[in-house]
């Protein structure tokens, strides 16, 4: 509104610029043509009077008869060649001393300001329009308008008579009508080009302010690094969610979901590797979630909402996204490719919350307990208080399972897996069913001591240092010490003791070689370095089967017993129920190694 009143005021004072300027145009273009006409009959009224006329003739008693029928010859010849229509040379009393019209000669004329201007020296000259009255040249008539000139004839530089002349201005009008118009055109033209100039600029001003309006209003609701939309934004488009879903029996579903380690990427690689991450989840995010229900919530906390969606949607929906991660990777400098998880929380309304403040609550909580597990892991919002039920039979075995998921994701599942692929090598050796059973429990808990090292070790997403190694390795003489009261304790403690020494004698703690170290912890060896291979971790991705296999058989002889890498690298490749890597376990077989 502002931009248009100030434009409005611009054109109107272009529009009065315009008027004045051809008005002040006008009135100069009419003084320099009459000055232009006076300065030419000046000059040719000096050429008559000095050419033809005589002092004798100005006296008062006039010329002579035979005088005054030559000079009126020669004043009506001058009328008549240049369009003047009455030429009269008076006294400066005003008495008409000559003319080309002899009925004007003696007449005495009024007093007027052409006269005295002409008798004081000065000519003068004006435009009369058509129709005015001529009193000064008696009965001449006017009508087309006429040019009335008083030029003064002088002597040693005094006034000693005044020309008074009226020439036909019809001409000269039409010539200054005809300026004028063009002036006015001009004028006009200009007038209408500046506007519009104004209009156009004015114009994209209002375009270009109104355009940097809209984008500072989206910036106040987008994060400035994802783009997503932020805190603020999501929290009004999900009260209004809310407020729409309660009016029609609606339900929407919410992720808050939370990168994992993401303090350790930041304090490892720096601050624009922490970006980098943020970035790469964001994507994923806004591609899954579209990008009008997703939102950056928080430093490293996303939120998806989900009208009219159940806890099911959204479970559908969070495992895409853990799917699309599980694909994406990041690098820094010269670090392997390392793999991005999320914890997420899921909740809904109106079944776990009835407002805004609450439903968020609830994904948070949730949020909480899947960090608590470790991370990687999904949880849904409980309703109302869940029945909690202990019994005498919680065994020990059970608790340090839990300790172990709930200090971390990764060494759950690794642990898991260590212990299937420590069972098939077992039986693939004909070890008996008790001894299966002491490795598949030995395999749980190799990795119990982790419990005890710090996140920050644990979780680093780069190469440890050498402090950091140390550190590190205590982790099995920590899990030795932990399990004291499972069954086959001294054999399940030997495998966690010594399941990371190497058969080459490099290993740790206790740099056992060949056959010194127990066969639980060269079975576990075997099993740890496969799944160790086989499983993403937060310093690298996991790798192909096929390398897997080729890098276990390169540690034959060295960090691991060649007989038994070579059962396990056979039973893989082999047999019907091999266990692989990953959660649906699909068998790959090369049937050319079956033997019959």
């Amino acid at each position: 509104m502002l931009l248009a009143l100030v434009l409005g005021v611009l054109l109107v004072l272009v529009g009065v610029t315009a008027t004045a300027l051809l008005w002040i145009t006008s009135v100069r273009l009419t003084e320099a043509t009459l000055n232009a006409v006076v300065t030419r009959d000046g000059s040719l009224i000096g050429l008559v009077v000095n050419g033809s006329l005589n002092a004798d003739d100005l006296d008062a008693d006039g010329p002579t008869a035979a005088r005054a029928i030559e000079i009126h010859r020669i004043l009506d010849s001058l009328s008549a060649s240049d369009t003047i229509a009455r030429i009269e040379v008076r006294s400066l009393d005003g008495t008409v001393l000559l003319s080309n019209a002899a009925e004007a000669v003696g007449r005495t004329t009024p007093t007027s300001d052409g006269m005295s201007d002409a008798a004081a020296g000065h000519p003068r000259a004006d435009l009369l329009d058509a129709g005015v009255a001529l009193s000064a040249a008696g009965d001449l008539a006017n009508p087309g308008g006429m040019v009335e000139e008083y030029l003064p004839v002088t002597s040693d530089g005094r006034p000693i008579a005044v020309v008074a002349l009226w020439r036909d201005a019809g001409q000269l009008m039409a010539s200054i009508a005809a300026t004028r118009i063009d002036i006015m055109l001009v004028i006009v033209a200009a007038g209408v080009l500046l506007s519009a100039m104004l209009f156009l600029l004015f114009r994209a001003a209002q375009s270009r302010l109104s355009r940097q309006h809209r984008q500072l209003m989206e910036a106040t609701r987008r994060d400035a690094l994802t783009g997503m939309l932020n805190h603020g934004a999501i929290v009004a488009s999900l009260d209004a969610a809310v407020e729409a879903a309660r009016g029609s029996d609606g339900r929407i579903g919410l992720a808050l979901v939370d990168i994992d380690n993401f303090r350790l990427f930041n304090d490892t690689h720096g601050h624009e590797a922490g970006d980098e991450v943020l970035l790469t989840v964001a994507r994923v995010v806004t591609e899954v979630g579209g990008p009008e229900q997703v939102a950056r919530y928080g430093p490293d906390e996303f939120l998806l909402i989900r009208p009219d969606a159940e806890v099911a949607d959204v479970e559908t929906l969070v495992e895409r996204l853990r799917e699309a991660l599980g694909a994406a990777s990041v690098q820094f400098g010269d670090s392997e490719r390392l793999p991005v998880s999320v914890s997420t929380g899921i909740c809904a309304f109106p079944e776990h919350a009835g407002s805004v403040t609450d439903l968020l609550s609830a994904a948070a909580v949730a949020l909480g307990e899947a960090k608590a597990s470790g991370g990687d892991a999904v949880r849904v919002a409980q309703i109302g208080e869940e029945e909690r039920v202990v019994t005498g039979n919680f065994d020990v075995l059970h608790g340090l399972v839990i300790a172990v998921d709930t200090k971390d994701r990764y060494t759950k599942r690794h642990s898991e897996d260590v212990a299937r692929y420590a069972v098939f090598l077992a039986q693939r050796l004909g070890l008996d069913e008790e001894m299966q059973r002491t490795i598949h429990l030995a395999g749980l808990l190799h990795d119990i001591g982790k419990i005890g090292i710090p996140d920050v070790v644990l979780r680093k997403p780069s190469k440890l240092t050498a402090e950091e190694y140390g550190m590190f390795q205590q982790h099995v003489a920590l899990g030795e010490a932990i399990v004291r009261d499972v069954p086959n304790g001294d054999i399940v403690r030997a495998g966690i003791l010594h399941h990371h020494e190497r058969w080459d004698g490099n290993g740790y703690l206790a740099g056992l070689e060949g056959q010194e170290i127990p066969v639980i912890g060269r079975i576990l060896a075997v099993a740890d370095a496969f799944s160790a291979m086989t499983t993403t971790r937060p310093y690298r991705k996991a790798l192909p089967l096929s390398e897997a296999l080729k890098r276990l058989s390169d540690a034959a002889g060295t960090q691991l017993e060649e007989s038994l890498v070579a059962e396990f690298i056979l039973g893989i490749e082999t047999a019907p129920d091999a266990p692989l890597p990953g959660e649906e376990h699909v068998q790959i077989w090369r049937p050319e190694l079956w033997v019959a």
